[in-house]
């Protein structure tokens, strides 16, 4: 357990901009105006992060990155900054966490596993059903493929199709669910209405 020396708030107030903060005024501060807000950061962290098992790692991570800062200047507002250390760390670690490493692919290679890479089978079956998926696009009425291609290519919301097609939402989506049913008739012949009923 640390130790904190009795100090009053305006002891370990806010350092003048460029004066260093002693280590035991980080702790003081740290104490008195960190620690009381670990249930907020832990609910933060818990609700923000999917696996459970690194929750208390990054915890201690963004309290090593609020006393590093806090070295250098206590912030005015430690909620804020508390949370918004703990959201920036959040998005580093999921960014790092998309990122292959270089290293992985080569490895790879090296081990010889063998890459899914088609047949020459597959590859034709392939361009044959991408060939079919574009005449069924290119047979949709104009608005109905515009509707379609915002949506289902370009993945733009109701909303968003609705504002660049310069229509209501109901419309834009009533465009969309008709290509939709007109492209997986075109493609499937299921007997699917556009309400998702046989």
């Amino acid at each position: 357990m640390i130790e904190i020396p009795e100090t009053s708030r305006e002891d370990a107030g806010p350092p003048r901009s460029g004066a260093s903060v002693s280590t035991a005024e980080v702790m003081v501060w740290f104490a008195r105006e960190v620690l009381p807000m670990e249930p907020t950061l832990m609910h933060f962290l818990r609700s923000n992060w999917r696996n459970k098992d690194d929750i208390d790692d990054l915890r201690q991570d963004v309290y090593l990155r609020v006393c590093e800062a806090a070295q250098k200047e206590f912030p005015d507002h430690v909620r804020p900054f508390v949370l918004a250390t703990a959201r920036n760390l959040l998005i580093n670690r999921a960014r790092r966490e998309r990122v292959v490493p270089i290293e992985a692919i080569t490895d790879l290679d090296v081990t010889g596993i063998a890459m899914d890479v088609p047949s020459p089978e597959r590859a034709a079956i392939a361009r044959d059903e991408l060939r079919r998926l574009q005449a069924a696009i290119d047979h949709l009425p104009p608005r109905c493929r515009e509707a379609f291609v915002l949506g289902r290519v370009e993945g733009l919301t109701g909303r968003e199709i609705a504002a660049r097609m310069g229509i209501s939402e109901k419309t834009a989506s009533e465009h969309l669910a008709k290509g939709i049913y007109a492209v997986a008739e075109t493609l499937h012949g299921e007997g699917v209405s556009p309400g998702g009923k046989r």
